[in-house]
């Protein structure tokens, strides 16, 4: 395990129930350059974590294909369960529902 996917995995687990980040976003907060870092962090998750990966979207407030196909299925329906609903083109509204941390931090 690295510890930039520690780093990640930690503001991951303080995104509230029923709001999303971005990959950008949670780079920022984690103190990485790259968003790509994050997606690398989520997919190295151990099956049995608890941290709710399924809250990070990306910056068009998509849902992101993944690899096995069927992910980001499951990504839309644990999202949906938490209150979270998608517009047309499946995008999440960033007004409604961006998780905006104590400091400020927005994208």
């Amino acid at each position: 395990m690295r510890i930039p996917d520690e780093k990640v995995w930690a503001v991951v687990r303080r995104i509230p129930r029923g709001k999303v980040a971005t990959y950008g976003q949670i780079a920022r907060l984690a103190g990485l350059s790259n968003p790509r870092h994050v997606g690398k962090a989520l997919k190295a998750l151990p099956e049995e974590s608890d941290v709710p990966w399924h809250r990070v979207v990306n910056a068009r407030g998509e849902v992101s294909e993944r690899r096995p196909p069927g992910w980001d299925d499951l990504q839309r329906i644990l999202l949906e369960a938490e209150g979270i609903e998608f517009r047309g083109k499946g995008r999440i509204s960033f007004d409604r529902y961006r998780w905006k941390p104590e400091g400020g931090e927005e994208e």
